[in-house]
């Protein structure tokens, strides 16, 4: 399985570099000598900076522009017991204590104070402890707490 850790942006300069478009948080793939996909085919970091705080990096082969970058779900570190991908909830049906199936989950956002689960069917959800009771990915399901949805 891969997983999409940004998308190839606008160039900057004229030496190949460019943005790193929705880049990932997690910093080891801006740096020199990092590897990963772009567009399907493997690439290689040769330079990095950043500009604005946004990643630029200029990869060993040009690629083009938009292609996603994506690494296979190993290269990623293991998550601690309690925590998730984001990309490991979309999908997963969403139902309150009461069995009360809310839908499913079309994508986590990141939000002030806490990540937001927003559901195909348009319903919000803070992602909290007295909201989230259990994420179950084995069970493929997130049971959420009654109260945090306008009853029908």
């Amino acid at each position: 399985m891969r997983v999409q850790i940004g998308r190839v942006g606008k160039p900057h300069g004229i030496d190949g570099a460019f943005f790193i478009e929705q880049p990932s948080a997690d910093d080891r793939w801006w740096k020199v000598g990092s590897t990963f996909l772009a567009g399907g085919t493997p690439v290689e970091v040769v330079a990095a900076r950043r500009s604005s705080g946004r990643p630029i990096v200029k990869l060993d082969r040009a690629v083009e522009r938009g292609a996603l970058i994506e690494v296979e779900r190993d290269a990623l570190p293991p998550t601690e017991e309690d925590e998730y991908y984001a990309f490991e909830l979309v999908g997963l049906p969403v139902i309150e204590e009461n069995g009360r199936e809310l839908g499913s989950v079309k994508s986590v956002t990141t939000g002030i104070a806490n990540d937001v689960l927003e559901l195909d069917s348009g319903v919000l959800l803070p992602m909290i402890e007295d909201c989230v009771r259990s994420v179950d990915l084995n069970a493929g399901q997130i049971v959420v707490a009654e109260g945090f949805t306008v009853n029908d």
